[in-house]
Protein backbone atom coordinates (compact mmCIF):
# COMPACT_ATOMS: atom_id res chain seq x y z
CA UNK A 1 0.00 0.00 0.00
CA UNK A 2 1.50 3.31 -1.05
CA UNK A 3 0.88 5.60 1.96
CA UNK A 4 2.85 7.99 4.17
CA UNK A 5 1.78 9.25 7.58
CA UNK A 6 3.24 12.07 9.67
CA UNK A 7 2.22 15.16 11.66
CA UNK A 8 2.56 18.89 11.08
CA UNK A 9 1.65 21.91 13.22
CA UNK A 10 -0.62 24.61 11.85
CA UNK A 11 -1.59 27.64 13.97
CA UNK A 12 -1.16 25.64 17.16
CA UNK A 13 -3.01 22.59 15.84
CA UNK A 14 -1.40 19.18 15.49
CA UNK A 15 -2.55 17.79 12.15
CA UNK A 16 -2.24 14.13 11.11
CA UNK A 17 -1.28 13.99 7.43
CA UNK A 18 -1.85 10.76 5.53
CA UNK A 19 -0.68 10.67 1.91
CA UNK A 20 -2.49 8.16 -0.28
CA UNK A 21 -3.06 7.30 -3.89
CA UNK A 22 -6.11 9.56 -4.16
CA UNK A 23 -7.06 12.46 -6.40
CA UNK A 24 -8.34 15.06 -3.94
CA UNK A 25 -7.39 16.37 -0.50
CA UNK A 26 -9.80 15.52 2.34
CA UNK A 27 -9.83 17.34 5.70
CA UNK A 28 -11.79 16.04 8.67
CA UNK A 29 -12.22 16.62 12.40
CA UNK A 30 -13.03 13.61 14.55
CA UNK A 31 -14.75 13.18 17.91
CA UNK A 32 -14.36 13.05 20.79
CA UNK A 33 -11.19 15.17 21.07
CA UNK A 34 -11.43 17.10 17.80
CA UNK A 35 -8.45 15.43 16.14
CA UNK A 36 -7.61 16.98 12.76
CA UNK A 37 -6.68 14.66 9.91
CA UNK A 38 -5.85 15.40 6.29
CA UNK A 39 -5.80 12.70 3.62
CA UNK A 40 -3.76 14.12 0.77
CA UNK A 41 -2.66 12.91 -2.68
CA UNK A 42 0.91 11.67 -2.83
CA UNK A 43 2.02 14.64 -4.92
CA UNK A 44 0.69 17.33 -2.52
CA UNK A 45 3.33 19.09 -0.40
CA UNK A 46 3.14 19.91 3.31
CA UNK A 47 2.86 23.59 2.43
CA UNK A 48 -0.23 22.91 0.35
CA UNK A 49 -1.70 20.88 3.23
CA UNK A 50 -0.88 23.71 5.66
CA UNK A 51 -2.63 26.22 3.42
CA UNK A 52 -5.70 24.00 3.17
CA UNK A 53 -5.87 23.75 6.97
CA UNK A 54 -5.45 27.51 7.42
CA UNK A 55 -8.29 28.26 5.01
CA UNK A 56 -10.57 25.90 6.97
CA UNK A 57 -9.54 27.05 10.48
CA UNK A 58 -12.91 28.67 11.36
CA UNK A 59 -14.76 25.48 10.40
CA UNK A 60 -12.24 23.33 12.30
CA UNK A 61 -12.69 25.43 15.44
CA UNK A 62 -16.48 25.16 15.18
CA UNK A 63 -16.27 21.37 14.90
CA UNK A 64 -13.92 21.10 17.87
CA UNK A 65 -16.18 23.32 19.95
CA UNK A 66 -19.16 21.15 19.06
CA UNK A 67 -17.36 17.97 20.12
CA UNK A 68 -16.12 19.49 23.38
CA UNK A 69 -19.71 20.29 24.33
CA UNK A 70 -21.07 16.83 23.62
CA UNK A 71 -22.09 14.39 26.30
CA UNK A 72 -19.56 11.65 27.01
CA UNK A 73 -20.24 8.47 28.87
CA UNK A 74 -18.15 8.08 32.01
CA UNK A 75 -16.59 4.81 33.13
CA UNK A 76 -19.25 2.27 34.05
CA UNK A 77 -19.38 0.56 37.46
CA UNK A 78 -22.28 -1.78 36.59
CA UNK A 79 -24.47 -0.73 39.50
CA UNK A 80 -28.21 -0.10 39.71
CA UNK A 81 -29.25 3.19 38.17
CA UNK A 82 -26.51 3.44 35.55
CA UNK A 83 -27.34 4.08 31.91
CA UNK A 84 -26.26 1.44 29.39
CA UNK A 85 -26.87 1.33 25.65
CA UNK A 86 -28.07 -1.59 23.56
CA UNK A 87 -28.81 -1.35 19.81
CA UNK A 88 -29.00 2.43 20.00
CA UNK A 89 -31.40 2.60 22.93
CA UNK A 90 -30.61 3.81 26.42
CA UNK A 91 -31.52 1.49 29.32
CA UNK A 92 -31.40 1.77 33.09
CA UNK A 93 -29.37 -1.00 34.67
CA UNK A 94 -30.93 -2.95 37.55
CA UNK A 95 -28.52 -5.23 39.43
CA UNK A 96 -30.15 -8.24 41.11
CA UNK A 97 -28.10 -10.33 43.55
CA UNK A 98 -28.91 -14.02 43.66
CA UNK A 99 -27.31 -17.43 44.18
CA UNK A 100 -28.06 -18.72 40.69
CA UNK A 101 -26.06 -18.41 37.44
CA UNK A 102 -25.12 -14.91 36.31
CA UNK A 103 -27.12 -13.61 33.36
CA UNK A 104 -28.53 -10.50 31.68
CA UNK A 105 -32.12 -9.91 30.57
CA UNK A 106 -34.01 -7.01 29.00
CA UNK A 107 -37.16 -6.60 31.09
CA UNK A 108 -38.89 -3.85 29.13
CA UNK A 109 -38.05 -0.92 26.87
CA UNK A 110 -36.30 0.88 29.71
CA UNK A 111 -34.57 -1.65 31.95
CA UNK A 112 -31.78 -4.23 31.68
CA UNK A 113 -31.55 -6.66 34.60
CA UNK A 114 -28.09 -7.93 35.55
CA UNK A 115 -28.26 -11.07 37.72
CA UNK A 116 -25.03 -11.74 39.67
CA UNK A 117 -23.93 -13.49 42.82
CA UNK A 118 -23.78 -11.64 46.11
CA UNK A 119 -20.44 -10.00 46.72
CA UNK A 120 -19.51 -9.70 43.05
CA UNK A 121 -17.19 -6.78 42.30
CA UNK A 122 -17.19 -4.31 39.42
CA UNK A 123 -14.88 -6.44 37.27
CA UNK A 124 -17.08 -9.52 37.68
CA UNK A 125 -20.28 -7.62 36.88
CA UNK A 126 -18.61 -6.08 33.84
CA UNK A 127 -17.48 -9.49 32.62
CA UNK A 128 -21.03 -10.85 32.77
CA UNK A 129 -22.43 -7.82 30.97
CA UNK A 130 -19.81 -7.85 28.19
CA UNK A 131 -20.29 -11.58 27.70
CA UNK A 132 -23.95 -10.85 27.07
CA UNK A 133 -23.03 -8.07 24.64
CA UNK A 134 -20.77 -10.48 22.79
CA UNK A 135 -23.48 -13.13 22.58
CA UNK A 136 -25.98 -10.64 21.17
CA UNK A 137 -23.73 -9.21 18.45
CA UNK A 138 -22.43 -12.62 17.40
CA UNK A 139 -25.99 -13.68 16.66
CA UNK A 140 -26.47 -10.67 14.34
CA UNK A 141 -23.27 -10.86 12.31
CA UNK A 142 -23.55 -14.13 10.30
CA UNK A 143 -26.82 -13.32 8.47
CA UNK A 144 -25.56 -9.82 7.64
CA UNK A 145 -22.31 -11.14 6.20
CA UNK A 146 -24.16 -13.81 4.23
CA UNK A 147 -26.59 -11.24 2.85
CA UNK A 148 -23.85 -8.85 1.74
CA UNK A 149 -21.60 -11.56 0.32
CA UNK A 150 -24.34 -12.24 -2.22
CA UNK A 151 -24.85 -8.54 -2.96
CA UNK A 152 -21.20 -7.48 -3.21
CA UNK A 153 -19.84 -10.70 -4.67
CA UNK A 154 -17.04 -11.32 -2.17
CA UNK A 155 -16.41 -14.04 0.40
CA UNK A 156 -15.39 -13.46 4.03
CA UNK A 157 -13.19 -16.32 5.20
CA UNK A 158 -13.37 -15.47 8.89
CA UNK A 159 -14.80 -12.89 11.27
CA UNK A 160 -14.50 -12.18 14.97
CA UNK A 161 -15.50 -9.69 17.65
CA UNK A 162 -13.06 -7.94 19.96
CA UNK A 163 -12.75 -4.81 22.05
CA UNK A 164 -10.99 -2.02 20.17
CA UNK A 165 -10.18 1.44 21.49
CA UNK A 166 -10.07 3.49 18.29
CA UNK A 167 -11.69 1.55 15.44
CA UNK A 168 -15.13 0.15 14.78
CA UNK A 169 -13.72 -2.53 12.49
CA UNK A 170 -10.68 -3.75 10.59
CA UNK A 171 -10.06 -6.02 7.61
CA UNK A 172 -7.11 -8.30 6.92
CA UNK A 173 -7.36 -8.35 3.15
CA UNK A 174 -4.90 -11.18 2.57
CA UNK A 175 -6.63 -13.49 5.05
CA UNK A 176 -10.09 -12.14 4.14
CA UNK A 177 -10.71 -11.74 7.86
CA UNK A 178 -12.94 -9.07 9.45
CA UNK A 179 -12.74 -7.88 13.05
CA UNK A 180 -15.68 -5.98 14.55
CA UNK A 181 -15.72 -3.85 17.69
CA UNK A 182 -17.75 -5.28 20.58
CA UNK A 183 -19.06 -1.77 21.30
CA UNK A 184 -21.09 -1.93 18.10
CA UNK A 185 -23.60 -3.83 20.26
CA UNK A 186 -24.49 -0.45 21.73
CA UNK A 187 -25.26 1.07 18.35
CA UNK A 188 -28.31 0.58 16.09
CA UNK A 189 -28.11 -2.56 13.94
CA UNK A 190 -27.84 -0.35 10.83
CA UNK A 191 -24.48 0.86 12.15
CA UNK A 192 -23.22 -2.69 12.55
CA UNK A 193 -24.36 -3.43 9.02
CA UNK A 194 -22.55 -0.34 7.73
CA UNK A 195 -19.28 -1.38 9.36
CA UNK A 196 -19.59 -4.89 7.93
CA UNK A 197 -20.20 -3.54 4.43
CA UNK A 198 -17.34 -1.08 4.77
CA UNK A 199 -14.89 -3.80 5.76
CA UNK A 200 -16.15 -6.20 3.10
CA UNK A 201 -15.65 -3.57 0.40
CA UNK A 202 -11.97 -3.44 1.34
CA UNK A 203 -11.80 -6.86 -0.29
CA UNK A 204 -12.49 -5.00 -3.55
CA UNK A 205 -10.52 -1.82 -2.81
CA UNK A 206 -7.99 -1.70 0.00
CA UNK A 207 -7.57 2.10 0.08
CA UNK A 208 -9.95 4.81 1.28
CA UNK A 209 -9.77 6.48 -2.11
CA UNK A 210 -12.32 7.81 -4.59
CA UNK A 211 -12.98 4.32 -5.94
CA UNK A 212 -13.80 3.10 -2.43
CA UNK A 213 -16.25 5.96 -1.94
CA UNK A 214 -17.90 5.09 -5.25
CA UNK A 215 -18.31 1.50 -4.07
CA UNK A 216 -19.91 2.66 -0.82
CA UNK A 217 -22.27 4.91 -2.76
CA UNK A 218 -23.17 2.04 -5.07
CA UNK A 219 -23.88 -0.64 -2.47
CA UNK A 220 -25.06 1.48 0.48
CA UNK A 221 -26.24 4.94 -0.64
CA UNK A 222 -27.21 5.92 2.93
CA UNK A 223 -23.79 5.09 4.40
CA UNK A 224 -23.06 8.68 5.42
CA UNK A 225 -26.09 8.69 7.70
CA UNK A 226 -24.84 5.53 9.40
CA UNK A 227 -21.37 7.05 9.78
CA UNK A 228 -22.90 10.10 11.45
CA UNK A 229 -24.73 7.84 13.90
CA UNK A 230 -21.46 6.03 14.71
CA UNK A 231 -19.82 9.35 15.52
CA UNK A 232 -22.71 10.58 17.63
CA UNK A 233 -21.89 11.12 21.30
CA UNK A 234 -21.66 9.67 23.85
CA UNK A 235 -20.65 6.46 22.06
CA UNK A 236 -18.15 7.62 19.46
CA UNK A 237 -14.62 6.68 18.48
CA UNK A 238 -11.88 9.01 17.45
CA UNK A 239 -10.31 7.57 14.34
CA UNK A 240 -13.14 6.58 12.02
CA UNK A 241 -12.84 8.68 8.90
CA UNK A 242 -15.42 6.80 6.85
Amino acid sequence: MNTETHQIKVSGLVVDVVRKDIKNLHLAVYPPAGRVRVAAPLRVSDEAVRLAVITRLPWIKRQQAKFSGQERQSAREYVTGESHYYQGQRYRLNVIYQDGPARVAIRNNRTIDLFVRKGSDTAQRKQVFLAWYRQQIKALIPPLIEQWEAIIGVKVAEWSVKQMKTKWGTCNIKARRIWLNLKLTKKPVQCLEYVIVHEMLHLLERLHNDQFTELMDKFMPQWRLHRAELNRAPLCHETWAY
